[in-house]
């Protein structure tokens, strides 16, 4: 065996031992003095807004009780494909894929009364600033990956637009395409059924012909610049082309069916999204409440978290299935991420509160070498053990594999900015 394979061998192996055992340092980066990157082309980002109760679903522990205020889980753990790593008995589709799957258990920052800046935080990399409005995840890699295809956008929301999830100082041209609704497509790119095709025609004339005054007068401006590229940009994306990925009906019923319906059909369509050639599809999960309060499970909301549980296994796990015979899962990093987690305590109304020093956000595919579980906690899920990951180290590592350099800068006019805050790619997946 020669001495790089060896050494990739070894990394992969060491994901799964004992920190004890363990120099997390990159054996190849170090080899080489440069990061290993890895061979994703596309990322689906599931976001779970609320905050994912990591003791509830992917770090389960001793069960607890509510109405007597003993602390611990609320469902019963089952094992998965990985021996030794249990996940929460209403994953039990997730449970024998894990071995195509890591759960980061050991995710950790300072935000945690505050939804906002949480959603910030995860979707950004940084604290909030009063200064910088720096970009999201989607619209870093849209900026410098670009798309695999001619008519596709970089990036494609299919949740409620905030600017947590936009390009920030990146700027329009790393922004995003969204919809609220699957059937009927991203907002603003259909001709709406009650104007007629002549009266389009018109419209779009009367634009063209402000769009060439604008420019003859204020074209040097920058802000003018990015919002005609972004109507130019929509433009070219109302062809019936990227529309007819919107059309889940083309699928076999029983492919559409095992994906779930609801949250399931936007997986469904975040994998033709993927397959069309665009790099970055954000997927809101809370978009129908099951249990009353999406994942803030505080109060009735733990009551029913199991409702959310499931779908969230069945519409994941039919995806990672569909990916893979589709020879796209090596290609196509997943990532279920949350503002925070829940502790293991239970609040005065049977719920849970909010948590972030010890949470747990689920990597799957990309060509990681996956190992079910990465970071040990405590009892509770609430104190990290050993391998702790920082939101940076996080973000570099899904970066490097989408093979993005994390050290790379990114500019906000002349000013260089890292493109994350000091993080570093988790070696042992790369």
């Amino acid at each position: 065996m020669e001495r790089r394979q060896f050494i990739r061998a070894a990394a992969g192996t060491a994901a799964c031992l004992p920190a004890s055992m363990l120099n997390t340092s990159n054996l190849e980066a170090s080899e080489s003095g440069t990061t290993t990157l890895g061979r994703a082309e596309h990322c689906v980002m599931i976001w779970l807004g609320g905050g994912m109760a990591q003791i509830d679903t992917f770090d389960p522990k001793e069960l607890g009780d509510a109405p007597s205020k003993k602390a611990g889980s609320y469902y019963p753990a089952i094992d998965t494909a990985v021996d030794g790593v249990q996940v929460c008995e209403h994953l039990r589709r997730m449970a024998p894929l894990m071995d195509r799957v890591t759960a980061l258990r050991s995710v950790h920052h300072d935000v945690v009364d505050e939804h906002a800046a949480a959603t910030n935080r995860m979707h950004t990399g940084r604290p909030t600033s009063g200064t910088v409005q720096y970009p999201s995840l989607g619209s870093i890699v849209a900026h410098q990956r670009g798309t695999l295809a001619d008519g596709v956008p970089g990036y494609v929301l299919i949740g409620y637009p905030n600017p947590t999830r936009g390009p920030g100082f990146l700027g329009q041209r790393a922004g995003f395409v969204y919809l609220t609704d699957v059937a009927s497509g991203p907002a603003g790119l259909s001709r709406h059924p009650d104007v007629s095709l002549s009266r389009h025609d018109r419209r779009q004339q009367l634009l063209k012909t402000v769009r060439k005054s604008a420019r003859s007068r204020v074209g040097e401006d920058r802000l003018f610049r990015e919002y005609d590229e972004a109507i130019e940009e929509s433009l070219r994306l109302a062809g019936p082309d990227f529309l007819r990925v919107f059309d889940v009906g083309e699928e076999d019923d029983s492919l559409r069916e095992s994906y779930g319906d609801g949250f399931g059909q936007r997986c469904l369509v975040a994998r033709r999204l993927c397959e069309a050639g665009v790099r970055f599809v954000e997927v809101s999960h809370n978009m129908n409440f099951r249990n009353g309060t999406g994942w803030d499970t505080h109060n009735d909301g733990q009551l029913n978290q199991h409702l959310l549980i499931q779908e969230l296994d069945q519409a994941v796990s039919a995806m990672i299935v569909d990916l893979e015979r589709r020879s796209m899962l090596e290609k196509t990093l997943i990532i279920i991420n949350t503002e925070f987690g829940r502790p293991a305590q239970f609040d005065s109304g049977g719920g849970r509160g909010h948590y972030s020093k010890c949470f747990t956000v689920v990597m799957a595919g990309g060509g990681l070498r996956h190992c079910g579980a990465y970071g040990t906690t405590d009892e509770l899920a609430m104190r990290i053990v050993d391998r702790p990951v920082s939101i940076p180290d996080f973000f570099a590592t899904a970066l490097a594999a989408l093979q993005i350099d994390p050290a790379t800068n990114l500019y906000g006019g002349d000013r260089p900015i890292p493109i994350t805050d000091g993080g570093k790619p988790i070696a042992e997946l790369i």
